[in-house]
């Protein structure tokens, strides 16, 4: 009865425990509907039917930059995080409430693909956080516009739509985009806006954004690039240079490719192309003025005018200076004089030539210096077969190292000059196709080339003509055609046919004799020789006098003939050359005319027929020794 009128302390809790319906489990971790009772600055205390109110701040109920708009009466949902704390207050949050809310209805939105609504309120490392109705979640930097947006001020505070990305509600993480409802939006246009597009139609654009290559243009809800090479017909080398952001531009559309929905634009179709008629208004073989507007390692652009340039390849840039860079010949801006050498209107190219607009180097020094004048230069370089001269006009000659010196080898010729040394030379031959100048060196000593001007003097090969010793040499002759004709060389084998005619010291500067000419050197000039005459002579006597089976000996041949040589007004110091010849003949004849007057009785007494030919044999030994000292 007692314990029935007093219960105890247990039997209060358990009953309270009843009443209440399990208290901590209920409503622990719960979101509750609860009122607000008052408002003491900035907390307001809610009634959510528990021992104790509990307090939350205000700004639980305020939006994201606004102020909160709760008055006491109204009806709030919250969440209990616990039922009491150590002053016996009921622990309630507005977040972890909206939150919870937040997140149930974020998940449903996400399963299903749709837009949500949030608002951007702050900035983190990397990005911003964006209030989703009670959830924050992380919108990356490169997500927030479809380009790099600088400022994003005008974007905080306003409400918008974005699309989930990711979510992770264990770990309470959630991440937006909003660029890709933009590019969603901006896809739908596009396919709508170049429907109404057509190749060549002309429309209005503003200018977005420059790059290096091109610009882009917004044409009302999509971008086309307009390249940097369809802005003019000249040169362009920024798109800076001729239009700026925000500019209103009027282009062409150019090309549309609707699979990838990309818009090619071009400004410099709307002018009138200059290419048209190019060929006639730039003739091949004209020269015209022109500016160079860029430099390449292959050549030079030269601008005729606005929207035609041309070009000028480095191996056309200059008559002397090869393998240079185009740069050290000419400079940006510079105008210059060029030749038109070829034009492609359809690929819209035309070749132009540097130094043909220049006087020809070549064709100035054939003019100047003709063939057999002298020259003076410096060696320039030394090579394994000659040397360079420098000569006037900025041109190059090759003294070949056989035309350096007389009497010495090519080798030791090289080695008598070196490079920075003043020469002087003969002009052996130029070639103007070729840009080649041959010079000559050895030519300059003794008489050179002859008056004439050509190295060989005006003689002919097989030429029987009459020439003056100029110098005796160990190796031969030195020798000039006349009193001032071409200078030759003849070697010592060909001073004569016996070896004792082959001696150059039985020769004295001064003395005259006939030679044939029997060629040229690679210089033009002649080369004589006094064995080939004599052969000459000795076949043209025996052609004419005798034969072979006409029994007279060739003494008898080469008697008559120089006796009749004299006879018509040869030379007169011939004619005891020609006894002499004669004589010989005659000698080496006497044996073999003994030789058959004794054949007979060697006949009748030789034993055996066949010992005759044996007994001929030495008859025959000097006709061989003769033929050999002839």
């Amino acid at each position: 009865m007692a314990s029935t009128a007093f219960p105890s302390r247990d039997d209060f809790a358990a009953m309270l425990n009843e009443s209440l319906g399990g208290e901590n489990e209920a409503f622990e971790g719960k979101v509750v509907t609860g009122t607000v009772t008052a408002i003491e600055n900035d907390l307001a205390v809610i009634d959510v039917g528990l021992k104790s109110e509990g307090r939350v701040a205000l700004r639980e109920f305020a939006a994201p930059g606004q102020k909160a708009e709760i008055k006491v009466g109204d009806k709030v949902e919250v969440y209990v995080d616990r039922v009491e704390n150590s002053a016996g207050e009921a622990m309630l949050s507005r977040d972890r409430a909206r939150r919870e809310a937040a997140w149930d209805k974020l998940e449903k939105e996400h399963e299903k693909g749709e837009r949500v609504e949030g608002v951007i309120f702050g900035r983190v490392k990397g990005g911003f956080t964006v209030d989703l109705g009670g959830a924050v979640a992380f919108l990356p930097g490169s997500q927030v516009d479809i380009r790099p947006v600088r400022d994003v001020g005008p974007l905080m505070d306003l409400p918008q739509p974005f699309q989930i990305l990711k979510m992770d509600r264990r770990r309470g993480n959630i991440v937006v985009s909003r660029r890709a409802i933009l590019e969603e939006t901006r896809a739908e246009q596009r396919s709508g806006l170049i429907q109404s597009l057509a190749e060549g139609q002309v429309i209005e654009g503003v200018v977005k954004n420059i790059t290096d290559y091109g610009a882009f243009v917004d044409l009302g809800g999509i971008d086309g690039l307009l390249h940097v090479t369809d802005i003019s017909y000249k040169r362009v080398q920024h798109p800076s240079e001729v239009i700026g952001i925000g500019d209103t531009v009027k282009v062409q559309i150019v090309r549309i490719n609707r699979d990838t929905q990309r818009i090619s634009l071009g400004m410099k179709q709307l002018e009138a192309d200059p290419w048209e008629g190019a060929g006639a208004k730039y003739p091949v073989d004209g020269v015209f003025r022109g500016r160079v507007t860029n430099i390449t390692e292959y050549g030079a652009f030269v601008e005729l005018e606005p929207g035609i340039e041309g070009l000028v390849h480095v191996s056309e840039m200059s008559w002397t200076k090869k393998n240079v860079h185009p740069g050290k010949i000419v400079s940006t801006s510079q105008e210059v004089d060029v030749k038109v050498l070829e034009v492609d209107e359809e690929k819209r190219r035309i070749s132009l030539g540097l130094k043909q607009a220049q006087a020809n180097p070549w064709s100035a020094f054939a003019e100047k210096h003709p063939v057999g004048s002298e020259v003076e230069g410096e060696v320039k370089n030394s090579t394994e077969f000659g040397l360079f001269i420098g000569l006037d006009g900025d041109v190059d000659g090759m003294v070949h190292m056989s035309d350096i010196a007389w009497g010495v080898s090519g080798e030791e010729a090289l080695a008598l000059h070196h490079k920075g040394e003043s020469v002087k030379a003969v002009v052996l031959d130029v070639d103007v196709e070729k840009e080649r100048i041959s010079l000559g060196m050895k030519q300059l000593e003794r008489g050179g080339v002859a008056k004439g001007g050509s190295a060989s003097g005006g003689v002919n090969k097989n030429e029987t003509v009459t020439v003056t010793v100029l110098e005796v040499k160990d190796a031969g002759l030195e020798v000039q055609v006349g009193d001032d004709g071409a200078t030759g060389f003849i070697k010592r084998i060909d001073l004569g046919r016996d070896r004792d005619e082959q001696r150059s010291e039985r020769f004295q500067v001064g003395q005259k004799f006939d030679a044939q000419v029997t060629g040229f050197d690679r210089s033009k000039k002649p080369t004589f020789s006094i064995k080939a005459l004599q052969i000459s002579e000795e076949k043209q006597a025996v052609a004419q006098y005798g034969s072979s089976d006409s029994g007279a000996s060739l003494g008898d041949i080469l008697g008559a003939a120089l006796k009749e040589k004299a006879a018509k007004g040869g030379k007169a110091e011939a004619e005891p050359k020609a006894e002499k010849k004669a004589e010989k003949a005659e000698k080496a004849e006497k044996p073999k005319k003994a030789a058959a007057k004794k054949a007979p009785k060697a006949e009748a007494e030789a034993a055996p027929a066949e010992e005759a030919p044996a007994e001929e044999a030495p008859a025959e030994a000097p006709e061989a020794e003769t033929t050999e000292g002839e």
